[in-house]
Formats: structure tokens, sequence, C-alpha cells
């Protein structure tokens, strides 16, 4: 089967299958053109992290590796840098202090806090004496931190120091497996003797680090199969899962990202600098930062106020920023306030070069070539307020609007490419090309490490086999693949089919572009990202807010161009009408849901309903509209068995949606 156009990004590998014994049809598997007669190997000698890093500190021992923001009363001053040296020496201490607590090679290490230096030596002495590193964090909801420290059966944990108190509460659940808790500053009298009291040790990071002084203890030989780190995703309902990610994962993608950059002549190097921010807890920026160390280039730390991100930036000078959409739309919002203040004469000026930079870039030009002048003259000043030196910029986790995504590869003098991946495949499996706008909405091509095919979703019409526009669920396949989800064998053969990783989690429906980037167009289930990268599983949340007296039916909505959800509610007649009659709201029913005190009313005990089921910020419902007439059949929005049909609900409420959104902002 031929797909329609001209596949300039990737080579068919493997020819499409009909439908079969009730099974769908699967369109041909497709890898990028880099790698077509087999993927890159990755180098002699290199089995775990433990030896990317070491082969780092060889080359570049005296090269800045952390940076953190000193604070002098209270204030962010400049970055203090930690060599690779350093950070070796101190790793070394750590391992020494954790083997001496008789944790050996296998055993599993909880990690609880945001970044900072102190979180990625922890990691690395995981990586040094072959522990699984767990990381924790706190967006997985009530009880999520209890479950994972019992589920991983964590005996040692790294804490940031204002997370202590939250660790502590775990107990008495938890005192079967955590019997060593370091915090990453100082504990108090108080702390030590709540662990003491559960038979925990706890511990300053300073009095844990005199714990391995004159002990010897070797480096464990590590195999690429061995377990590197199992992180907990909540991409579905239930219980977090453990996703178990090997050395041999790690390395693959970080190969398979290594050759993609080459290609394009965007490599990293011992130049670079990464501003660390978005949490070391997922999978996409434990591997970007794997990535930075494997190239002795520069991390510096964010210091944990999201207000003062761009202050963090402008101090750094970084050359690479990750991101995800909600941070790239307040930078994009940010720009486009500071130009409607700027008066008419620069306003017209900055539309002028933008426009002819924009078409200059349409034509094929690149962006250091579109248009030199107005980059030096205009475009400068947003450059500068983003460090200076910034030349790449990867969008993840949810998808880009491409109003935004267009803007800033014009006005950043920056490339700006999405990339797509989930924890199961260790981060990336598509990254877009620079200096292609043909690629904006699109994740771009497969990554050099994987391969890719579509199977056919029948019952929502989309169709792997189309030879113009092929549709489907994505199925990935490659050595960056995870090992399975962590005592649940059958969860592992619900998304694993022979080598195949299906999507089943979030459902992408992605459908190749002629080129051979791909786009991501639908979810197969009712699952989906908000803008932050979120998970939002609505027929849970659905169910949830159901259980409010003062509704009788609720559809919840969200996308992942914006950061919180919206409902429509048929309200229960009664409450409405008693609430009506205790606010002297002397109207009909209709009226009264029109009328603005209402829907304040219902929201109110909406959130009252989230807040007794502990439900995540993230999942309470923003805005509502009041639909005084039922759900119903006769205007398509629910099946015969009283089903919610979402995509008719969408068509039907638009309109009231997207007034929502317009008003909450």
């Amino acid at each position: 089967m031929e797909m329609g156009g001209r596949k300039k990004f990737i080579v068919e590998i493997e020819e499409a299958k009909e439908a079969k014994d009730g099974k769908p049809s699967v369109g041909p598997v497709y890898r990028n053109v880099l790698v077509k007669d087999g993927f890159r190997p990755l180098p002699q000698g290199l089995e775990s992290c433990w030896d990317s890093f070491c082969q780092s500190l060889k080359k570049y021992s005296n090269n800045w590796m952390l940076g953190e923001r000193e604070m002098v009363e209270g204030n962010a001053g400049g970055y203090v840098w930690l060599t690779y040296k350093e950070v070796h020496d101190l790793v070394l201490q750590v391992g020494a202090s954790i083997r001496s607590c008789g944790v050996m090679q296998g055993g599993r290490c909880g990690i609880y806090g945001a970044n900072c230096s102190r979180w990625v030596i922890s990691m690395q002495a995981c990586n040094a004496h072959g522990l699984c590193c767990v990381p924790l964090y706190d967006t997985l909801g009530a009880g999520a931190v209890e479950y994972i420290i019992c589920h991983a059966e964590i005996s040692i944990a790294f804490i940031e120091e204002t997370k202590i108190s939250e660790v502590l509460k775990t107990f008495p659940s938890t005192e079967n497996y955590l019997k060593t808790i370091v915090s990453f500053g100082e504990v108090t009298p108080e702390q030590k003797q709540v662990a003491g009291n559960f038979g925990s040790q706890i511990y300053s990071w300073n009095e844990f680090l005199l714990l391995g002084v004159n002990k010897q203890f070797d480096i464990p030989i590590k195999k690429k199969t061995d377990i590197c780190t199992i992180m907990y995703t909540s991409g579905t309902t239930g219980d977090p899962k453990g996703v178990m990610i090997s050395n041999e994962s790690i390395l693959s993608i970080i190969s398979g990202v290594n050759h993609h950059l080459e290609s394009m002549n965007q490599e990293f190097s011992e130049r670079d600098v990464f501003l660390s921010y978005l949490p070391l807890a997922h999978i996409f920026d434990r591997v970007i930062e794997e990535l930075f160390i494997s190239k002795g280039a520069s991390i510096g730390f964010w210091h944990k106020d999201i207000k003062q991100l761009l202050d963090d930036i402008k101090e750094l000078k970084p050359t690479v920023l990750c991101a995800v959409p909600r941070v790239l739309d307040r930078i994009y919002a940010g720009l486009l306030g500071k130009l409607s203040s700027a008066g008419i004469l620069r306003h017209t000026l900055f539309n002028a070069a933008y426009s002819y930079k924009l078409r200059y870039m349409r034509k094929g030009y690149k962006h250091v070539e579109a248009a030199p002048l107005f980059d030096k003259l205009i475009f400068n000043k947003v450059k500068e307020g983003l460090g200076g030196n910034l030349r790449l910029i990867l969008s993840g986790a949810a998808p880009l609007s491409s109003s935004v995504e267009t803007f800033l590869r014009v006005v950043t003098c920056a490339h700006v490419l999405q990339g797509y991946g989930l924890t199961e495949t260790c981060a990336a499996s598509f990254v877009a090309w620079p200096d292609d706008l043909t690629m904006i909405n699109t994740v771009g091509p497969p990554l050099p490490v994987v391969d890719i095919c579509l199977e056919s979703v029948p019952e929502m019409g989309y169709d792997a086999l189309s030879r113009t526009t092929p549709r489907g669920e994505i199925c990935i396949r490659g050595k960056c693949l995870f090992s399975g989800y962590y005592k649940r064998d059958d969860l592992t053969k619900e998304v694993m089919t022979a080598e195949w990783f299906h999507t089943v989690a979030t459902g992408d429906i992605g459908e190749w572009q002629p080129d051979g980037s791909m786009k991501i167009i639908d979810r197969k289930k009712n699952i989906f990202k908000l803008s932050q990268g979120e998970y939002v599983s609505v027929e849970n949340l659905e169910s949830i807010y159901s259980l409010s007296s003062s509704i009788d039916m609720i559809w919840v909505y969200g996308n992942s161009y914006e950061s919180f959800l919206v409902a429509v509610v048929n309200p229960n007649v009664e409450s409405l009408k008693q609430w009506a009659e205790v606010n002297e709201v002397s109207e009909d029913f209709s009226t009264i849901c029109e009328d603005p005190r209402a829907r304040k009313y219902i929201l109110g005990e909406l959130t009252k309903i989230g807040k007794e089921n502990k439900l995540r910020g993230f999942e309470f419902i923003k805005a509502v509209h009041l639909d005084p007439i039922p759900f119903d059949m006769e205007r398509d929005l629910l099946t015969p068995t009283y089903k919610k049909k979402r995509n008719q609900f969408y068509k039907y409420y638009q309109n009231v949606v997207e007034d929502m959104y317009r008003s909450t902002k």
C-alpha cells in the first residue's frame, strides 16, 4: 500500500495487514529513513546510565554540571555550580551511605520533591549502585505516596524538606517498608521522634553523608536489562501503575534523540545549558537530563516559583528549553501583552517584521536567514528576554496550538519543535524538524529508534489502510519501550501485542502526513490531557460529580489546549427550586438556569463533592452551563442505552463551551 504523497522522512519496512479473525486491520510499519537498514547500536561498554555519566566525567570533569541560584535574604541571586568531578564525589558519598544502611543492588529508593542538585545526586547514586529509583510526586492525589511506597516496597527515600511531614503521615501503613528517610535539608527533633516510633531512621542531608565515611563499597556490575527506574503514572483510573524502565530503554532513547538532532545539525554538546523545572518525576525531564549529562552539558535548576521562571531563564541563559504548552502559552500571552502596550509605532513595526519573516520562512528560508535585519532590530528583544542564548525549544506532554507554535518560531529566534511520547515509550517517540513550517501542528516523524504502525479503529471511522489519509491507533515498537507494569502482568498484556505497544492507556489516534510526520487527531478512550500534561479520566469524574443531589446529569469537557475543565449540567429541579426560594428568585425553571447566581450555586455544590472525594486541583470544574432540558436521544446526545455520545455533545454545546472558557480566563 502506498501512502498518498511523498514520504520524505519515513520508509516502509513491513506491509499492511488486512482485518482478520475479528482483529482490526493494521497499516504498514514505518521507520525513520535515517535507519532504514537497521537501528544504530549502542556504543561498546555502555551498559547503564551510570556508565554514561562516568564517560562524561572522564571527558568533562571540570565542566559545570549542576547549578542552583544562591538565595540572599530571600532573594534569588546568581547560579552557584558543582562540576562533574564534585558531583561524582558527592554521589560516591551518598552511595556509600545508602549501602551502609543495608540497601543492596535491586533495592527501591524513593525520591520526593522539586528538582534540585540533590535530587540528581540521589538519582546518580541509585544509578551507581544498581538501585531502582522510584520518583514520587504529589499530583497523583491523596494516598498515592503511601500507595507507591508500599507497592514498590521502598526502603529508603530522599525527601525535600517541605515534604517530610507528608511522608510521615504514611505511617503506620508504610512502616514495614520505609526504614530510612533522608531530608534534602534539615530535620526537626519532632520528626525524628515520629519516624523512630515506627522503626524508621530520619537524617538531615549532612548527617546522612557521614554514615558512609571511611566505608568502602564496590560499584556493582549492571546490565542493560536491569530496571533503572519505576515511574508511576496516573494515565487511567484506579491505582497508579508502576512503569518499569530499563537502562537500555533510556540509553536507546538518548541514542535516538542524538541521531535525530545530528541529522539536522542541532546536536547537543558540552557547551549547552539546560533549565530544569519540569518534574524529574516525569519521564520527559528525566530522559532529557540524562541526555545532557551524557554530553557533559550544564543543568541549572529553577528556584521553585513558576511566577519567577522567566527570571530564572534570564539569569541562567539556557541554550535549550523543554516546556509544556501551558508554559509556552504564558510566554506567548506575556509577549502579546507587552506588544499591546508598546504604542502604535512599535506595534506596527513589529507586525510588519513578523509578517515579512513569516512569509520568507513559508517560502522555505531557514529562520536565521528569513529576516536577519529584523532579528537584530526587532526580535532580538524577545531573544534577550529569554536569556539571549536560546536555540531550541522542545514542547511535549500535550499539543501546542498552531498559532502559539508559529508565533514562537518567528519571534524567539529559536527552533520550536513539538514531540510525542509516553512514559511507556520512555518519552519521545516522534520529534518535529526545524525550519519546516509544514510540521506545525504535527509531532514530526518517528525518532530513529522506533518502528511505528497504525491500527484501524472501525467504530470511530479510522482506517489505517486508507490510501490518502491513513488514520488509527498509534502502535510503537523498539528497544526504548518499557519492561512492563510493576506487579501487574495483567495490565502489561493489555497494552503489549508481541513486541508492539498499543497506546491503550490514552488511545491516541494518529494520522500520517504525506511527508511522513504524524499528527495526533483524537483519542480512542475518554481520557485526555490538559495543557499542563495531566491526564483526566472524564467518566470517572462524571461518576463522582453525579453524587451531588443538586444535579441529575453532567457532561464534563476539557481539551489539551486548556488547563481546566468545564461542564454542562442538568440541574435537579427540586434542588434548584429550593435554592431559588431561599434566595428569593421567583422565576420559571428555565430562567433560573440562566441566572449567574444559580450557576455559582451549582458550581459550589460540585466543588464541595470534589473536595469530599479528594479530587486533584486540575480535576475541579471551573465553569458550568445549566441546561434545563434533560440530555436526550432527540438531540442525538445519548445512545438507546443512555450512553453519552461525546462527539455529539461537543458539537451541540460548542458555542457554550467556548463562552465558558472565554469568560473564565
